[in-house]
């Protein structure tokens, strides 16, 4: 079993963790990952070093993500099949809680377990809100809920770690993007309790509550755009055709045509990233999406509407509704990633309660 430990610029705290986790079980291998830290703090990884560390690293920071995937290649050439636990450098994992998903590890072969904190107590605010913030928008995305979709407290069996190296993302983000890919490779997710732990406010902490929680969010705010834009493009070829058709009919559906393909394309490329060879089928797909998307917003509207909700909100709602239900139907169905781990179960979230 091997703790991995990406630290950028740490202090003492990661020393204490090295110290206090060998004391505890000699036998773990810890792993640390300079992830292009100042000269000034050497020192601290020297005394890590001292007190039973591997340090290994790079110059220039380069981000949390790099670091992880730098480990996970490490571990992978020179202790091939050796399972993998991270944890954070700032003091907010207790020793016992790292070993007990050691153990918890044990047990998986082919799951990702999850350190969970409960965010009770003092914990600080814009922990909190960054929490809160970024399990709302996962949730929305994938339909699952995890209650701590930012915990660096995180086990990974061996027969994971090529899969990780596909995932992209060299910052915070990483995290949050390997639970997203979870999600749609089939890799279960096990979430343990753990206990909520906050040095000094939190204040040796580089993450970035908002900024990094939405940075994983990119592809459904790129959904968005794109279909803004269509909506744009397809007005705009609405009038132009109809300026050189005459006919409405052939303007509505000429450009229908034309701000569909438009869309289609920027979905397939940019947003989904899709590497399926054969276009045509999802292109099939696409088109019966669409044509139920258009009969499922008449539908609702004429439903909420019958039942006395005014036709503005009525809209609102279903078009709410329907952009969601077409995000993820257009993620997982048709610009579903084609690579896989691993054939497994339905992936589920599991939530251990703390043993204590």
């Amino acid at each position: 079993m091997i703790v991995l430990i990406p630290a950028y610029e740490p202090r003492d705290t990661l020393v204490t963790l090295v110290t206090d986790l060998l004391a505890k079980d000699p036998q773990v291998r810890i792993l640390i990952v300079d992830d292009g830290s100042s000269s000034v703090y050497a020192p601290v990884f020297e005394r890590a070093a001292a007190a039973g560390a591997e340090v290994i690293g790079y110059r220039g920071n380069r981000g949390k993500g790099h670091a992880l995937k730098f480990g996970f290649a490490y571990v992978r050439e020179l202790y091939p099949g050796e399972d993998v636990v991270s944890a954070d450098s700032d003091g907010q994992h207790l020793p016992t809680d790292i070993l007990r998903i050691a153990e918890r590890l044990r047990t998986e072969s082919d799951a990702l377990v999850l350190g969970g904190r409960a965010f009770s107590g003092d914990v600080p605010a814009r922990s909190r809100f960054g929490n809160a913030l970024s399990r709302t928008l996962f949730r929305i995305a994938t339909g699952l809920s995890v209650r701590d979709t930012q915990t660096g407290l995180r086990g990974f069996p061996s027969a994971l770690l090529e899969w990780l190296d596909t995932i992209p993302g060299e910052r915070f983000e990483y995290e949050l993007a390997m639970l997203l890919r979870a999600r749609e490779s089939g890799v279960r997710i096990v979430e343990v309790s753990i206990a909520t732990v906050y040095l000094d406010g939190n204040s040796s902490s580089h993450f970035r509550p908002v900024v990094d929680s939405l940075r994983v969010m990119r592809p459904l705010a790129l959904f968005g755009l794109s279909s803004l834009g269509s909506f744009v493009l397809d007005l705009v070829a609405v009038q132009l055709l109809i300026l050189l058709t005459g006919s409405l009919v052939a303007a509505v559906f000429g450009a229908r045509m034309i701000s569909g393909t438009a869309n289609f394309l920027i979905n397939r490329h940019l947003v989904f990233g899709a590497t399926e060879p054969r276009p045509r089928r999802q292109l099939l797909r696409y088109i019966i999406l669409a044509i139920a998307i258009v009969v499922a917003s008449y539908l609702g509207i004429l439903a909420l509407t019958g039942l006395g909700v005014a036709l503005v909100p009525s809209k609102i709602i279903v078009d709410v509704v329907l952009y969601i239900v077409s995000y993820q139907m257009q993620r997982l169905v048709i610009f579903a990633s084609t690579k896989r781990p691993a054939a497994g179960p339905e992936p589920r979230v599991v939530l251990e309660s703390q043993a204590r």
